[in-house]
């Protein structure tokens, strides 16, 4: 089925080959990626690159947080279009008026800076993109970790909001330039299976080995061109769960048709790559071999067809709830009760957003609905169309009538069912989605608490022939019913009468709509010539996801205000730690205004250190951490409690340890084996650390001053740091960074 290649290979006319007439040097510069890449540098270096993209697309728990840092460090106008959609914060229903508030900030900024609103349910900010800003050969970044539109052949990056404020202010995304792994598509998908299937077993192909961590995925191969252009963007957007970078696709007709059903037809350019293009390495899918797949809680990664889930339901079933309540010991997890009556029972099936929620997918499911039954029984199927265009056509070829006739609801365009803000199943309940993640919490259950509920992720064909099937759990291969592909009609009047375009047209005397729940940034100092930090947390999981590290779901409407959203880091994992990391953020606090704390004397005494030139904050201690979401407030609510460093084997993504430097947070690394025996408590001591980064030292000695007063040495690492993000964290974040030469 996917077979992966850890050498290189070239590619001719869409064949293989282990021999070409050119060098590698110049085989590279023949891929897609390095010509897109390339082109959108202004770096007189190939190899480290300087970004400017062509778009910037946020939603509605970032895009406040983002022009609130870029309009204090002096942007006055967007230099390119920006789309501020409305999908996650949607629902208004409680919090008082701070979703809603952040909304009206939205419009007003989008006319005051001369951007694009895209008002709540209207579309997913995925789904806007691709619709509107997506174009052969461009690149778009975005403040969303699955900003994925290779399928269309643009090149989308999901990064921190930081990043995004640096090109509202003109300047570059700075990376290496990456390693280009080629995915070579063959066969054609049996009825029944559909990209969630196939990206799935993508995830778990790649993911545990870091097979394809930071590269760039491009796509050909003879089995592209059988697929329906829903089908490429249903995989390209779930590349994100691989820990690539970005992706890419060849294009052809089928993206043309695109291009042209949404009256966009001059943003099609053919694109291919050149004779005897050189991948560093190589994936190979055969699509005919692919059977429909499901996810178990706790990473799409988790993975297994849906034939060998339910013949070991018993064993596999049996692991999930030891994990679960390894994770969460309040919780009573009895997900082996779904075990009866000759099958596996669901509670809840989703299809929804980026992923699940695009026009083919809900017009299959539709198919295999049509004339049947839900059941009244618990199993509920809920349907979230990715736009009201989407919508509309859905209703005008009937498949909507199909849907609520066959007991299934359908509901506005939202991202909730994704990261926790909708559709949240009763305790113990189990749910499948056609949705992009099913880390731990992201349906909404609050397991600390007792509750606790588990996502599997599945392809919207099959969740619709477990709601023919009243719940229980079957693969869409094993159902008998006919499909046919519609033309899709896309009606641009719906974005005309209600999307509010000001791209080039900013109205610099509009104000700013400022609810109460909207705030600035808090002061941050700059790097001191010594660090002292607390562990405040140490993490020993393998992998520490940005959703334990600052919670989805219900802090959402608070992502607006840095200091109440601080409140809730970690609060899932490590309850005790916002108490630990405030108690050491006032210690620091009463240094800087001349009165050191006692407990603070006593330490630096230790160390060896004065209280005049040495910083005392907190640290994370982490495997591994930053998988999942782009959102920077995984790091700077951390800087926000008086945060100063993370120490970790390696950084789950790029994108995380990019939030971190941006916001002065000191990405520090472990040599792989060494050991960290520190506990919550101790303290770790960086003598000279502001020259170290000023010299770009690399390799740092220092000193840990355990609780129980024994020390113990220790080697960091900070590697690759550019000449800016050296600069940001000497500066204390990025927003010092401007202001300090503004």
């Amino acid at each position: 089925m996917i077979t992966l290649h850890g050498h290189g290979v070239y590619l001719k006319d869409g064949a293989l080959c282990s021999e070409a007439p050119i060098s590698l040097a110049e085989g590279k510069q023949r891929t897609l990626a390095w010509n897109i890449l390339q082109a959108h540098s202004v770096s007189s270096s190939t190899e480290q690159l300087k970004i400017r993209f062509d778009a910037l697309v946020s939603h509605d728990i970032t895009y406040v947080g983002i022009i609130q840092q870029a309009r204090a460090s002096g942007m006055q106008e967007f230099p390119v279009p920006y789309a501020l959609t409305n999908c996650h914060n949607s629902l208004c229903a409680v919090g008082g008026t701070i979703n809603e508030d952040d909304h009206v900030f939205g419009l007003s900024a989008a006319k005051k800076y001369g951007g694009i609103y895209v008002p709540a349910n209207q579309s997913v900010i995925h789904s806007y993109a691709r619709e509107q800003l997506a174009g052969c050969g461009t690149m778009i970044l975005g403040s969303d970790s699955h900003t994925r539109y290779g399928a269309l052949g643009t090149m989308a990056v999901g990064e921190g909001g930081p990043e995004l404020a640096k090109q509202l202010l003109k300047n570059t995304w700075d990376i290496p330039y990456p390693k280009v792994v080629l995915v070579y598509l063959t066969g054609t998908p049996k009825q029944g299976v559909g990209p969630h299937d196939v990206a799935i077993a993508l995830v778990k192909a790649t993911f545990a080995s870091g097979f394809v961590n930071n590269c760039v995925l491009e796509f050909a191969g003879p089995g592209a061109a059988a697929l329906p252009i829903d089908f490429r963007n249903g995989i390209d957007v779930m590349t994100t769960e691989t820990t690539c970078l970005s992706s890419i696709w060849e294009t052809d007709g089928e993206t043309e048709g695109f291009y042209q059903a949404h009256q966009r037809g001059s943003a099609y350019k053919e694109l291919h790559p050149g004779a005897f293009a050189w991948y560093d390495k190589y994936i190979e899918v055969d699509l005919s071999m692919v059977e429909p797949m499901i996810a178990l809680p706790f990473h799409p990664s988790n993975a297994w067809t849906i034939r060998e889930f339910l013949d070991n339901a018993q064993e596999i079933l049996a692991q999930v709830e030891a994990d679960a309540q390894a994770r969460y010991p309040k919780a009573t997890v009895k997900l082996r009760d779904k075990i009866h009556d000759g099958g596996v029972w669901a509670d809840q099936g989703v299809i929804a957003g980026c992923a699940g929620g695009l026009f083919d997918n809900i017009a299959e499911a539709a198919d295999i609905l049509r004339g049947e039954s839900c059941g009244d029984g618990y199993f509920a199927l809920d349907v979230y169309p990715t736009s009201i265009p989407v919508s509309l056509e859905l209703t005008k070829n009937g498949d909507t009538a199909a849907l609520l006739q066959s007991g299934a609801i359908l509901k506005p365009s939202f991202c909730g069912p994704c990261f926790g803000a909708g559709d949240v199943p009763a305790n113990n309940g189990l749910s499948l989605r056609h949705t992009t993640r099913n880390f731990p919490n992201r349906e909404g259950s609050k397991p600390s608490e007792g509750q606790f509920a588990g996502v599997c992720l599945m392809d919207a064909r099959s969740i619709a022939a477990t709601a023919r099937n009243g719940g229980r759990i079957t693969p869409a291969t094993e159902i008998d019913y006919e499909t046919t592909r519609r033309q899709y009609h896309f009606d641009s009047s719906v974005y005309e009468k209600r999307v509010y375009n000001g791209f080039g047209r900013p109205e610099p005397e509009t104000e700013l709509i400022l609810g109460p729940n909207i705030t600035d940034w808090p002061k941050m100092q700059p790097l001191a010539e010594n660090l002292l930090v607390e562990l405040a947390a140490v993490l020993r999981d393998p992998v520490t996801t940005t959703d334990e590290l600052i919670p989805s779901g219900e802090t959402s409407s608070y992502r607006s205000n840095p200091l109440r959203l601080a409140e809730f880091t970690l609060s899932r994992r490590e309850p005790a730690y916002v108490g630990r990391a405030k108690a050491a953020a006032e210690m620091e606090a009463r240094r800087l205004g001349g009165e050191v704390p006692e407990a603070l004397k006593a330490l630096l005494e230790r160390a060896g250190a004065s209280a005049e030139d040495t910083q005392f904050g907190s640290c994370v201690f982490a495997n591994k951490p930053g998988d999942g979401s782009a959102r920077e407030q995984a790091a700077s609510c951390q800087k926000v409690l008086g945060g100063f460093a993370n120490i970790c084997y390696a950084f789950a993504t790029k994108r995380y340890r990019s939030n971190c430097i941006n916001w002065g947070i000191l990405p520090f690394t472990l040599d792989e084996g060494a050991e960290f025996p520190f506990e919550n408590g101790d303290c770790v001591f960086v003598p000279g650390i502001r020259k170290a980064i000023q010299e770009g030292v690399e390799d740092i000695p220092a000193k840990v001053l355990r609780a129980d007063g024994t020390e113990a040495e220790l080697l960091l690492h900070v590697k690759g740091l550019t000449a800016e993000e050296k600069e940001i964290i000497l500066d204390g974040c990025l927003m010092n960074y401007y202001a300090n030469r503004s």
